[in-house]
């Protein structure tokens, strides 16, 4: 479950889902390297401020539900992850190195998304609407444009 963060001048609670597709999207996962995953991403929580509210397995790519602080960027999260992982379950489990040609664990690629702790977007929006008096909405954009 996720808690709120406290430092000495903010209080957050970032959350953040994470896919990791395996290089070549071969087929690696199994319980073996599962429990390895497992137990590099608690003693990652040991040692950086990023804690793994839910980690999934599929055969071929793994989902994360991590929280973290503001000074880690989702990048810099990925990276950590990404580097920590490979580097232990590519040494713990070689047969995995040879299934992958001895070559890379993680694809280049990655999925990331916000996580709200009390809702979506349209609930923040409502919540937003029925603080104080009359609401006046001053802008809405949905649509992403191309550069």
């Amino acid at each position: 479950m996720s808690e709120y963060i406290h430092k000495s001048y903010n209080v957050t609670v970032l959350m953040y889902h994470l896919v990791f597709p395996a290089k070549y999207r071969r087929v690696v996962f199994d319980d073996e390297v599962d429990m390895v995953l497992r137990e590099v991403c608690i003693d990652i929580e040991k040692r950086y401020e990023i804690k793994f509210l839910e980690i999934g397995t599929d055969k071929d790519h793994v989902h994360f539900l991590v929280q973290s602080v503001p000074s880690y960027s989702v990048k810099k999260i990925v990276q950590m992850i990404k580097s920590l992982t490979a580097r232990e379950v590519l040494s713990r489990c070689p047969r995995v190195k040879k299934k992958l040609w001895g070559g890379e664990f993680w694809s280049d690629g990655y999925f990331s998304s916000t996580v709200g702790k009390h809702g979506d977007e349209a609930m923040i929006g409502k919540y937003v609407k029925g603080q104080g008096g009359k609401y006046h909405k001053l802008h809405s954009d949905h649509q992403l444009t191309l550069f």
